[in-house]
């Protein structure tokens, strides 16, 4: 929990940084972005999932 709580506060201080320099923020566009980054996150934990069934041939 606390290294989602950094990173929350990380992402706020960047947030300011960048809206400061009146700079684009560094993030992928509304909704198209986020479901990319969930898709990536659903692959890696399929893929964890996964990995072991092969490992051991199935059984």
């Amino acid at each position: 929990m606390q290294e989602v709580i950094l990173s929350l506060i990380t992402g706020i201080i960047v947030g300011l940084v960048f809206g400061a320099f009146r700079l684009p923020i560094p993030a992928p566009p509304a909704l198209a972005g986020i479901m990319g980054i969930v898709g990536i996150y659903l692959g890696y934990k399929i893929y964890g999932w996964l990995f072991p069934l092969f490992q051991s041939g199935g059984s």
